[in-house]
């Protein structure tokens, strides 16, 4: 019996520094893992200038982008109406002519 008692003490024993171990790797892990999130957290905010700028410099692009558009939009625009005017002038002018020589002879 005694022999049984004292195999049972030894497996309590060991069983209580598996247990200790167990709960040493367990703390480890936890503040491995804690210091680890730390430093992405550093790493992240590290780079939260350079994703300003990369935002704020696709922001720029898209709107010089827009602004070419608008520009060649009024470019054309512009383009048309003075070949419309061009293209009316003459008719304008023999109508301010015709006014002018003969300004009864609308009525």
């Amino acid at each position: 019996m005694d022999e049984t008692l004292k195999r049972l003490l030894e497996a309590e024993v060991r069983a209580e520094q598996i247990a200790r171990q167990a709960e040493a790797a367990q703390e480890r892990i936890i503040q491995e893992a804690i210091l680890e999130a730390r430093a992405e957290e550093t790493r992240f905010e590290a780079r939260i200038p350079e994703l300003y700028r990369s935002f704020q410099e696709k922001a720029e692009a898209r709107a010089a982008q827009a602004n070419s558009e608008l520009k060649r939009r009024y470019d054309e625009r512009h383009k048309r109406l003075r070949d419309l005017a061009e293209e009316r002038e003459l008719e304008a002018l023999e109508a301010a002519f015709s006014l002018l020589v003969d300004p009864e002879a609308d009525d």
